[in-house]
């Protein structure tokens, strides 16, 4: 059974930068490509952000198998660590990894995590 988690990251990105293209790395890491049927075959996932001038924060929720966690946590780590995505547009985003920390899934997403549990 597949268990939720979630991970926290302050990117450093250009006021105007496409500030969905780290969700899209991650994306990338996980599934292989943007345009998949769900779920995520590693690890069903949901990103967002929240950006304040050139501050970018990302949220992760994901779920997956207890023993494969680390291994997920590392490639949503080293996504977000590359700095750049080229777009399905063409265009590139740039931005600057400035910290991650592990986080717990908060009250009001259980209901998306339990979904994201299922598959």
């Amino acid at each position: 059974m597949r268990a939720a988690d979630a991970l926290d990251a302050l990117l450093a990105m250009a006021d105007g930068a496409d500030d969905r293209a780290p969700g899209g790395a991650v994306t990338l890491a996980l599934c292989g490509r943007w345009d998949h049927e769900p779920p995520c075959p590693e690890a069903p996932h949901h990103n967002s952000r929240e950006r304040a001038g050139n501050r970018l924060r990302v949220r992760v929720l994901f779920a997956v198998d207890p023993a494969r966690e680390t291994a997920v946590r590392e490639r949503i780590e080293a996504a977000l660590a590359t700095g750049h995505l080229v777009g399905p547009d063409g265009v590139t985003s740039e931005w600057r990894l400035v910290s991650t920390a592990r986080s717990a899934v908060r009250a009001a997403e259980s209901d998306h995590a339990d979904r994201l549990r299922r598959g």
